[in-house]
């Protein structure tokens, strides 16, 4: 969890593949799940979150993927300490694109 802003963007760019300046919020947790960092581009700037609970853990969330991705209600649950593992989302209308 040392990294700034360049090199989590170095990351996002080498290891996932991805540009950081898409507009994506980008999640990086420790080892021991207990801090996490938010890397976001919104145009005009990156933005930094970093999140250090004081008393338990972010969810592992079970992937042998370098990086997975999750919808804003997923991560509104992670931040909130819900378990994502046996939730399901139930079916919803979507706008064909």
């Amino acid at each position: 969890m040392r990294k700034g802003i360049d090199g989590l963007s170095g990351i996002v760019r080498g290891v996932f593949g991805a540009d950081p300046l898409d507009g994506s919020l980008y999640l990086f947790i420790n080892r021991r799940r207990d801090r996490m960092k938010a890397l976001h581009f919104d145009g005009g700037g990156y933005w930094l979150y970093y999140r250090l609970l004081e008393a338990g853990t972010f969810e592992g969330i079970g992937s042998e993927d370098a990086y997975i991705q999750i919808d804003t209600t997923q991560l509104a649950m992670l931040l909130g300490g819900v378990s994502l593992v046996g939730i399901r989302k139930r079916k919803r209308y979507q706008r064909a694109s």
